[in-house]
């Protein structure tokens, strides 16, 4: 699929929005995978990618919608709509922040992405198990809340574990990766990150951050829920660049451990989506 080029923001657009998110969440409607890879929102933070024959339909889709226009006398599209909306504020994000939960109800979405903006605003995305990305625009403060409603909960164990341990019998997991990047052109370029896993395991809340020596290594930190959301809050922060997390993050060849988690986690959501189905028959 060739590169495509869109049109630039419109003048006005963001301080239009941005007074508008301070009167209350924007909602951006649902739109499917190849919907958004068809504009190329959140690509760069998937699993995996839809065949060309998925996009080529969803850029029809949009096209019929008049989501997705071509520019006259041009090669250039213009996104419109509320997805253009999410676009634009997608390519304004310097970091995101990827929730990946199991254990979650029909119905629920079983992961959210967040991408902040330095201004106090969040994109949402939040994808089921059907794979519609529901969209909105928020106040970050009110987007971390949402998150953490959907987290893992319990009294803290303070206790030292064993992570493989607790995620084999555990009710519940989730695990929270939060990455800064830069952009190149239309593609985004991942600088440094860190991960959160959270686990309920009989009422009691797990909590593992990579080890700062030895980041293939987890180690508990005895955090209840909101130390988890203001952690997030702080590693997701535009403008916050620490030393410590850039040596951290140099070392994301030593990852065996986490990729090891985020397996684990990613199965048990397969398991729990198969489950799922097999009931609806």
């Amino acid at each position: 699929m060739t590169e495509t080029q869109y049109v630039g923001v419109p003048p006005g657009l963001i301080d239009a929005v941005m007074h508008l998110v301070s009167t209350g969440p924007i909602p951006l409607g649902g739109y499917s995978l190849a919907e958004m890879v068809a504009v190329d929102a959140v690509v760069d933070f998937l699993d995996e990618m839809p065949s060309e024959e998925e996009v080529g339909e969803a850029v029809r889709s949009l096209a019929a919608r008049q989501l997705l226009v071509a520019m006259p006398d041009t090669d250039r599209l213009q996104v419109r709509g509320d997805l253009g909306i999410a676009v634009v504020f997608q390519q304004r994000a310097r970091s995101v922040v990827d929730a990946r939960v199991t254990g979650t109800k029909p119905g629920q979405p079983w992961r959210t992405l967040l991408l902040p903006e330095s201004d106090g605003v969040a994109l949402e995305v939040l994808i089921d198990a059907l794979g519609v990305h529901e969209l909105s625009l928020r106040e970050i403060d009110d987007a971390l809340r949402r998150l953490r409603e959907r987290l893992p909960n319990g009294d803290p164990e303070r206790e030292s574990a064993d992570p493989n341990q607790v995620l084999d019998v555990a009710g519940q997991t989730a695990l929270v990766t939060v990455t800064d990047y830069t952009a190149s052109g239309s593609t985004e370029i991942a600088q440094q990150s860190a991960d959160i896993v959270l686990a309920n395991k009989n009422g009691k809340l797990h909590v593992f951050t990579r080890d700062a020596e030895d980041p293939a290594r987890l180690v508990s930190q005895g955090l209840d829920r909101n130390q988890v959301i203001e952690l997030v809050r702080e590693l997701a922060a535009p403008e916050v660049h620490s030393a410590e997390a850039s040596q951290a993050t140099a070392n994301t060849s030593a990852m065996g451990r986490i990729a090891k988690v985020r397996s684990t986690i990613m199965r048990r959501w397969r398991r729990e989506k198969e489950s799922a189905r097999r009931s609806a028959r």
